[in-house]
Formats: C-alpha cells, structure tokens, sequence
C-alpha cells in the first residue's frame, strides 16, 4: 500500500471514529430518543447483578451497593476531605451563571474539549531489560456524559498511537448518583477506540454496579486486585484500588499481595492521596487521576482547588515519593461544569525504560 492510501485509510478511519462518539454523546444526552445503535451493548440489569455478586461475592456485593447508597450524595465529611462539589448542585449552578456572567463560560467550554496527548518517560532501575521501552496509555477522569468533545477528540487520539498496555483511572460518570446508562453506552464506544489489553479503576463518581458493564466491554476492572503482565519470560505486575477517595474502599495490602518483593510493579489508584501507602508497600510506579489539576486555574496553570489531601506538587504531572514515581493526570473530562481554564485535558503516553529514578521534572 503506498503513502497516499495508507493516509487515505487512517483518515477515513479518524473520520468514522468522530462520526460514531458524536453520535453517541448524543445519545447519552438524549436517553429516550435512542435508536437501535446503542441497542443490546448494556446487560440487562438481573445479569448484571449475578455478574457482581459471582465476581465480588454475596456479601461483599450487598456491603459495597449498601455503603453507595448511605454516602453516594452526601456533600459533607464523607471520604478523605471535608468537601464533595459535585454534590452540590446549586454551587454548580452558581459556578455556571458566574462564568456565562463574565463572558467566559464558552471559552472554558471549547478549551474543556482541547485534549492533548502528553508523553512522559518513566525510569526504573529494576525493570526486565524486555520491558525497556514498553508504554502505557493512561486515561483519566473521563466524566463522558458531560464531556462529549472531550471523549471524541482523545479516540481520535488514541487510534493514531502505538503502546502495549491501557489504562483507566476511573470517573467514567460525571454525577454520583443516579442513572449509569448514559456514562456506560459512551464508554462502550470509546473502548472501540482502544487496542489490545484495557485495564481499570473506580473513582469516586462511579458505582460498583458499572463493573459487569465495563468488563463486558472488555475493561478488565482491578478492585484490589493484581494481574502479571508478561513478555516472553519477563514479566511486571499492575494492581489497582478500589475508590480510596470517597468510599474508602481501597485495600491496597490485598492488591500488593500476590506481587513478588522483587519485581517491577504499576498501582493504578484514581486518587493520589494514597501515596505514603502506595510507597511503602513496595511500588515502583503509581498512576492517579481525580484532581483534575484543578480544572479551573489561575494563568500558569496554578490550581485553586484540588480537592485532595496532598501536596500540590502531586496535583498533576510526574513527581515522586520515597522510592515511587507517580504520575497524576488532569484528565480528559470535566467535573461540576464543563469547563476548563489555563488547564488543558490530557491523555497520557508512558514509556517505561531501565535506568536509575531521576530527579522530576
């Protein structure tokens, strides 16, 4: 195939994949209007509830639906910090009718779908010399039934790429509660976008019971979990968290628990916050999302709220902890409203290589 076809191809490619996430944003947005295209992707509701209870258990199931709905609204003194926005709605409101006031709240809107593929290089001195160069796509706080610009500009994005692992660390849902439908039919389409291997975390907007959805659609959710990842005789380990922000579901001595002290080890956690932990029970590489870099900034990108305990230094981009590498990714969707200012949403490209931990950028 020459030159011209082959651009000729991967255009055509990037056009169907903006054709079908317009498509479904639309869809999402306007539930009773759907047609057949989005017909027979989600699980009828009495499977999905088998489905849970054969992967969590019985109990554990009816603990983790019984805790979301004491606290899944709940705006005050829930989780790790004192304030929920996102249960607020007449703050989100008064944030709305502020910026449409001052002229900006469509600014805001257009820069909330201007995703940017941000690349970062990753230094671990144990790594298998079969893993040096191996990259992991990194997917946050997608929010997609509120951020459809947003969900279609990062496939697009995607497609073009070349990596050998994704990741996903949670948020698939802007509001805590309620109706999951919507969120789930988007996230089926993105993952159409995405190649090989997917794995997954919950945040703190998202319901234990989105799991059998999303691994239906082929997003292998860790809760608590570890898996090995292998490359000929070599092999790395990629955990992840329960919500630890918000639900305080997280465990992360069970996660870490089948991982041999010696090898190379990712944590997937939608939060940051659970950094110390993370340290300290030996991982060499943690991914986080959540804070969203704060969303809506000062110029130079200086945060006014994060909503997370930690250092403002964790809040987005690489930084380090002890012997860990973290890294904190603003996002791809928006929160509360959907708008962004001097903080532009991101999907992630890691590459992992052999060598020494260097100082962060």
């Amino acid at each position: 195939m020459g030159p011209t076809n082959a651009y000729q191809k991967n255009d055509v490619r990037r056009r169907f994949v903006r054709l079908w996430l317009v498509a479904s944003a639309f869809l999402a947005m306007n539930p009773r209007e759907a047609d057949n295209l989005t017909s027979g992707r989600l699980l009828d509701p009495d499977e999905a509830r088998r489905r849970l209870e054969s992967r969590l258990g019985p109990l554990h199931a009816r603990l983790r639906l019984g805790i979301e709905r004491e606290h899944e609204a709940q705006a005050f003194g829930q989780g790790l910090n004192f304030l929920h926005l996102e249960n607020l709605p007449l703050m989100q409101v008064v944030i709305e009718i502020g910026l449409r006031a001052t002229g900006t709240y469509w600014r805001g809107r257009a820069n909330a779908g201007k995703v940017q593929l941000r690349r970062n290089t990753v230094s671990l001195p144990n790594l298998p010399t079969a893993f040096s160069g191996f990259t992991i796509l990194h997917l946050s706080d997608l929010h997609a039934d509120l951020s459809g610009p947003a969900m279609q500009r990062a496939a697009e994005l995607a497609c073009d790429l070349d990596y050998d692992l994704c990741v996903l660390t949670g948020d698939y849902r802007v509001r805590t509660h309620g109706d999951c439908e919507p969120c789930l039919e988007i996230v089926a389409h993105l993952r159409k976008a995405l190649r090989g291997d997917v794995y997954g975390v919950l945040g703190n907007h998202d319901s234990i019971a989105m799991v059998p959805n999303l691994e239906a659609f082929g997003i292998r959710m860790l809760l608590n979990e570890c898996v090995a990842i292998r490359s000929g005789p070599a092999s790395i380990y990629l955990a992840g968290v329960d919500d630890a922000h918000f639900y305080r579901a997280d465990n992360i001595e069970k996660a870490a628990a089948d991982i041999p002290h010696s090898s190379v080890s990712v944590l997937l956690s939608h939060t940051p916050e659970i950094y110390r932990q993370a340290a300290h029970a030996g991982f060499n590489l943690m991914l986080s999302g959540h804070t969203h870099g704060g969303q809506i900034c000062l110029p130079g990108g200086i945060p006014i709220l994060l909503e997370a305990d930690l250092p403002r230094a964790f809040g987005s981009g690489a930084w380090r902890h002890a012997d860990m590498v973290g890294y904190t990714s603003v996002g791809m969707g928006s929160s509360v409203v959907p708008v962004r200012f001097n903080n532009r949403p991101e999907i992630t490209l890691h590459q992992l290589v052999r060598g020494s931990i260097g100082a962060v950028p």
